[in-house]
């Protein structure tokens, strides 16, 4: 099985980067294979609690490298709850990689453990609108939800806006996965692209320095 590691990370950062310079990133350091993933940035500003600035991913297979190359764009360019992420944000960004494992069809909607679990949700809405939406697994631990609060939440997220009922509830279709994941700050990134390749990463010939 494949494991979220650092190389993943820096290569998310690596490919913003590149595309801030108009530049193709450098080939990555992790080995090619295939599985669902996703690429989470948040902000860290003045040493507070890192703040949601894009995550998108995929929930089906797909070719490593390429993945994290659209999706490291992709969430950081194109989440549309968010402003595209600008160069000037770079040194107080996180970056966090999953890789999604363990894919199981829950008997019912409370058949998940918050913290182990991430979810996916499946249901037909009363106007006869099909709508998914997923949580990965960290994100009801983070939050403090119960199993019921976090449906609920992701039902609003899927875009149902009605009244949440028990019997809507009930004709959920739940998936539930586990995921490796590995988080960097910037400055951490910055500090092994210095060793590793001997110069701190530059935008358009600005360097970045460690904020």
């Amino acid at each position: 099985m494949v494991l979220a590691n650092k190389e993943m990370v820096v290569y998310c950062f690596d490919t913003l980067i590149a595309h801030y310079n108009s530049e193709e990133a450098a080939p990555p350091a992790f080995d090619e294979g295939q599985h669902p993933l996703f690429v989470t940035w948040k902000k860290v500003v003045n040493g507070g609690e890192p703040r949601l600035r894009g995550c998108i991913g995929t929930l089906e297979s797909c070719q490593l490298i390429n993945g994290f190359r659209d999706y490291a764009l992709t969430s950081a360019l194109r989440d549309r709850r968010f402003p595209p992420i600008q160069a000037k944000e770079l040194p107080n960004l996180e970056c966090t990689v999953s890789i999604l494992t363990d894919y199981e069809t829950a008997n019912n909607y409370l058949d998940w453990e918050v913290g182990k679990h991430g979810i996916i949700i499946e249901f037909v809405d009363d106007y006869n609108s099909r709508r998914s939406a997923t949580y990965l697994p960290e994100v009801p631990a983070h939050e403090g939800w119960t199993r019921v609060e976090a449906i609920d939440s992701l039902i609003r997220k899927a875009g149902f806006s009605g009244p949440i009922t028990e019997s809507l509830r009930k004709r959920i279709k739940l998936t539930c996965y586990q995921s490796t994941l590995f988080t960097m700050h910037y400055s951490d990134y910055a500090s092994h692209v210095k060793a590793t390749r001997g110069a701190a990463p530059t935008i358009a010939g600005a360097k970045l320095g460690n904020h």
